[in-house]
């Protein structure tokens, strides 16, 4: 890996940049009804970060559920937790090929149908949700991390629990929503070539190889729309409120996953960054060399071509979250974390704004009070910074539940 340059942390240093109208088409059209925006622009812009940034990953499958265990009381008997092994089928090609990926299901006791449910991947195992043994332990390839109990690429029991305070499942619980995740690693593993061991391994061999091949971001993507699949099937579960959510890589992931699929009802963006919900062209903190460089298999080839070269992309991230409209979707910062450009994540759902306005609904709008440490604010697009560095602990869980129930009760009026 080539040396890459020092990040720019000093707003005097961000270039001056002009952001695509995420309201005009390619051709030069103005958008100005919600129904030019679904046929026009929206498949449009789809089509721009397919091609561009994440890849086009386009695979008929069939899916195959076995329960593993439970359900069985947890959480201090506040909800019912279940494992399941999905298995996910090409319905063409190499079809003795499975990908199989065990699910974690959390439902709460007081709504024990329907309930309401967040869907995320996880990036150590199910198993670091929660101490309890009885939790399967991942399989297969993890990343190193000795510090939380991880060793030789392996999961031990000294690494149960090691993530579960950014997964409160006591609180997420008694909220009564309803929590489903898997290990991002059983989708695709996160290292450079991990495509030969996941859902890409699945296409055929000429479609890995294009320009706008899929980055493991979109295989994850994939993943999480085929759980919303299995949400579809569970009587216990709600799938018209599922919400898709991620920190970090997998709030990238969460982005793109509900971008591409309408059937989630919410999106929800923890501190996702650059090729998350960061404005690529203010180059502060970690640019598109910094992001292509230390995790080349993330994006799609193409988007390597934008090195340095962030202006000349036809597309940013604000049209991204566009792509959410008329959902809502909430985006959050962390104060300290620099990298991840907190102003620029912020600056991009003011942005996205004008299209949820195109629909009648209210987005964001430049204010000290939006910028206020902790303050949640937004009735479609939500934002929050936190005190703190990279992480999502149950603070962030409190303000992105406030706002699904915000959202609930008006669905109900």
């Amino acid at each position: 890996m080539s040396l890459l340059p020092d990040p720019n942390y000093d707003e005097s240093r961000v270039p001056a940049y002009a952001l695509p109208d995420a309201l005009v088409t390619q051709g030069g059209g103005r958008v100005t009804t919600p129904d030019m925006w679904r046929a026009a622009r929206r498949p449009e812009l789809l089509e721009l970060f397919r091609q561009h940034v994440y890849g086009r990953l386009e695979l008929d499958v069939e899916l195959e559920v076995e329960p593993l265990s439970g359900p069985m009381p947890c959480a201090g008997e506040l909800g019912w937790r279940s494992e399941l092994e999905l298995k996910i089928w090409p319905k063409s090609g190499s079809g003795e090929r499975a990908l199989t990926i065990d699910v974690l299901l959390h439902v709460p006791r007081q709504r024990p149908l329907g309930a309401p449910v967040l869907i995320g991947l996880n990036l150590f195992g199910n198993h670091s949700l929660h101490p309890d043994p009885r939790i399967r332990l991942a399989r297969g390839w993890l990343p190193q991390h000795e510090e939380l109990g991880l060793s030789g690429h392996v999961a031990t029991e000294a690494s149960r629990g090691m993530h579960a305070q950014r997964w409160p499942v006591e609180l997420v619980l008694s909220r009564g929503y309803a929590l489903i995740t898997a290990y991002a690693g059983d989708i695709e593993p996160d290292f450079d070539h991990g495509g030969t061991l996941g859902i890409r391994a699945l296409l055929p061999a000429f479609e890995r190889t294009r320009p706008d091949a899929p980055g493991a971001l979109a295989a994850w993507a994939f993943g999480m729309s085929r759980l919303l699949d299995l949400v579809e099937t569970r009587p216990e579960l709600n799938a018209a409120r599922a919400i898709a959510i991620g920190h970090s890589r997998l709030g990238k992931t969460a982005l793109w996953a509900a971008a591409q699929d309408e059937r989630f009802a919410l999106a929800i963006s923890n501190q996702s960054g650059c090729g998350g919900a960061a404005l690529s062209r203010r180059c502060y903190g970690e640019t598109l060399l910094h992001i292509n460089q230390r995790f080349p298999h993330w994006f799609c080839p193409r988007f390597k071509s934008y090195n340095q070269r962030e202006h000349e992309l036809s597309i940013d991230q604000h049209q991204l979250i566009a792509l959410l409209a008329p959902r809502p979707v909430y985006v959050a910062s962390a104060a300290l974390d620099r990298w991840a450009d907190p102003h620029g994540e912020f600056l991009a759902c003011v942005a996205a704004s004008e299209v949820y306005a195109l629909f009648g609904l209210e987005g964001l709008e430049l204010s000290e009070e939006a910028l206020a440490q902790s303050r949640s604010v937004g009735r479609h697009i939500g934002y929050h910074v936190r005190p703190g560095r990279h992480d999502i602990t149950p603070r962030d869980f409190w303000h992105y539940l406030d706002f699904a129930d915000q959202e609930r009760k008006s669905n109900a009026n």
